[in-house]
């Protein structure tokens, strides 16, 4: 089963983007999952258990990298197309 998730990342910290560039390019080495940025949030798509353990290995390396962040993330069971513009 495919998943899709949105995932919007908020360091605690005021050098914010540093944080939420690394998440990004860690995020762009599994190459099971596709990955679309925008100016509030990343999306991704993949199968559901690869999606999932990406999601918990990167979080728990970016708090401990970085320090305290808020994670929000919105899923949605299947495949949305993340090329997709109106």
């Amino acid at each position: 089963m495919k998943l899709t998730a949105e995932i919007s990342m908020y360091p605690l910290k005021d050098n914010y983007i540093d944080p939420i560039k690394w998440f990004i390019g860690r995020v762009d080495t599994y190459p099971n999952i596709e990955r679309r940025t925008n100016a509030m949030a990343t999306q991704v798509c993949g199968e559901y258990g690869e999606v999932m353990q990406m999601l918990a290995t990167e979080m728990e390396a970016a708090h401990e990298k970085w320090g305290k962040a808020v994670f929000v993330v919105k899923f949605i069971g299947g495949e949305l197309d993340l090329s997709h513009q109106e």
